[in-house]
């Protein structure tokens, strides 16, 4: 807990609800829940800063199970092709800070924050995770090439994101449509000069 949080539950009288929630809700695991969870989704969101605490935030999405735990206290999550700016990336090498957000909003609306540590990991050195070359070879075969480098996590806190105010979404196949081109052409916003 920041001392920001702990000045602001005092001013606003709510250190009662926030430790309750530390006590109750909070972990610095995943237990076995929040694996299943992660197991089945196929987005996550991702927040990092540089060393002077600029902030980016992203999307990374997948295959459900694209994001993989390895054990009570790691993760990790496939880096694939994007627009060459490394944002994430290279804020992970000047502050290995990271928030991540799993997001179930077409079942049971509920969220998943996990907060911790992360580092790259190219393929030559996913063995120093202890993964054996048996399940390294399975998770490149599942990947099919996409998967640039790797993003391990080592888990600080894991804590629920509460279902009250996440919508409810329904997956549906994608839509074609006349803007489609100028989406996939990375202007949508017209930015280009």
């Amino acid at each position: 807990m920041s001392q920001g949080e702990k000045e602001l539950q005092e001013k606003y009288g709510t250190k009662r609800r926030a430790d309750a929630f530390y006590n109750n809700q909070m972990i610095d695991f995943l237990n076995p829940r929040m694996k299943e969870f992660i197991a089945a989704r196929d987005l996550l969101f991702i927040s990092t800063s540089d060393a002077a605490g600029n902030c980016d935030s992203s999307l990374r999405a997948g295959q459900p199970g694209f994001v993989r735990v390895l054990d009570d206290r790691t993760l990790i999550y496939p880096e694939y092709r994007g627009n060459g700016v490394m944002a994430s990336m290279g804020n992970i090498l000047e502050n290995p800070h990271i928030g991540l957000m799993f997001i179930d909003f077409t079942e049971d609306q509920i969220g998943l924050h996990i907060n911790g540590a992360a580092h790259i990991v190219e393929h030559d050195a996913l063995h120093t995770l202890g993964l054996t070359e048996e399940n390294i070879r399975l998770m490149q075969d599942i990947e099919q090439g996409r998967a640039e480098r790797w993003v391990a996590v080592d888990v600080h806190e894991a804590y629920i994101h509460c279902s009250k105010h996440i919508p409810v979404m329904k997956k549906q196949a994608g839509i074609s449509d006349p803007e489609s081109r100028k989406k996939n052409s990375g202007d949508y916003f017209d930015v280009k000069k």
